[in-house]
């Protein structure tokens, strides 16, 4: 079963990248929103974590919340998608279930 494993908080305020990280299976996606959207930046504490993610899951970020926090898409990790919103609702669809981490 194929899962969309939503993350929203910051890696440097929740571990919830790392819960996510560690039980995602190769069949599921990561979609970075809200805070979550930090752990996209290059250089940061989470940056290999997530580096090593991409190598067997897709991982998205949320375009709008990358410009409200004002991380420019030029500081992020190569290899990591970015979506729009209808961008995000189609991400839903495409997999069997979603699991958000609060």
């Amino acid at each position: 079963m194929s899962v969309l494993h939503i993350v929203n908080k910051s890696p440097f305020d929740r571990n919830s990248l790392d819960s996510c990280l560690r039980l995602a299976k190769t069949d599921s996606a990561i979609l970075l929103i809200e805070d979550g959207i930090y752990a996209a930046r290059k250089n940061s504490a989470a940056a290999d974590k997530l580096q090593q993610a991409l190598g067997s899951h897709p991982v998205y970020a949320l375009e709008a919340d990358l410009q409200a926090r004002g991380v420019n898409t030029d500081n992020m990790i190569d290899g990591i998608s970015l979506v729009d919103y209808d961008g995000f609702v189609k991400l839903t669809t495409e997999y069997d279930k979603l699991q958000s981490w609060l």
